[in-house]
């Protein structure tokens, strides 16, 4: 592969290049842990309802809607990027994704409750959106959905508590930590 484009690794678009504007500085998931994450969530997506909140090359959002999302929203506010994002939109004739240029965490808080199988966060390592994009989760989540957050330090489930959110799977690749979440389930003993 060639320096300046990702490719998707899975599903009906396997081995298709998404190009990265050269004038952007991203930190693009990397292959092995796409496949990992793929893997922990099952090959097949049919059916799921995905929003990618920092969108990037949107390599998250594309492999989610190649392995059958019905409906991926990329949150990206990068203008070069939402341009590269619906070029490669249409080039693939991905109807089911949709490019929203804005902010993801925004975009997040203006879903409606379950509205979500997976929530894909993967904002800049440098920045203070972490804790806001976890917050908005839970509450979007479908039932028996997922979080995926890339961040560059593990989260444990002591940190996620006050987010209503616990770890199910965790990889450290690199500097990369790859987490799949998952709302936490309060169960209250019955009366019998």
């Amino acid at each position: 592969m060639k320096p300046g484009e990702v490719r998707i690794i899975g599903g009906e678009w396997k081995r298709s290049k998404l190009p990265l504007p050269r004038s952007v500085d991203l930190r693009p998931t990397p292959d092995r842990v796409r496949e990992t994450l793929f893997n922990w969530l099952g090959q097949d997506l049919s059916g799921w309802r995905c929003i990618d909140l920092f969108a990037g090359t949107g390599a998250l959002g594309f492999e989610a809607a190649s392995r059958g999302a019905v409906s991926v929203l990329v949150v990206e506010q990068d203008p070069a990027l939402v341009e590269q994002l619906q070029r490669t939109q249409a080039h693939l004739k991905a109807d089911m994704v949709r490019v929203q240029r804005g902010d993801g965490v925004a975009a997040l808080r203006h879903s409606g409750a379950a509205a979500w199988n997976l929530v894909l966060i993967d904002p800049p390592f440098d920045s203070a959106l972490f804790a806001p994009a976890l917050a908005a989760s839970a509450a979007t989540l479908a039932a028996g959905g997922w979080v995926y957050l890339e961040a560059p330090k593990a989260w444990h489930d002591a940190d996620l508590q006050g987010y209503g959110l616990q770890v199910h799977r965790h990889l450290k690749a690199g500097a990369v930590h790859a987490h799949l979440l998952r709302a936490i389930v309060t169960t209250t003993a019955g009366a019998a």
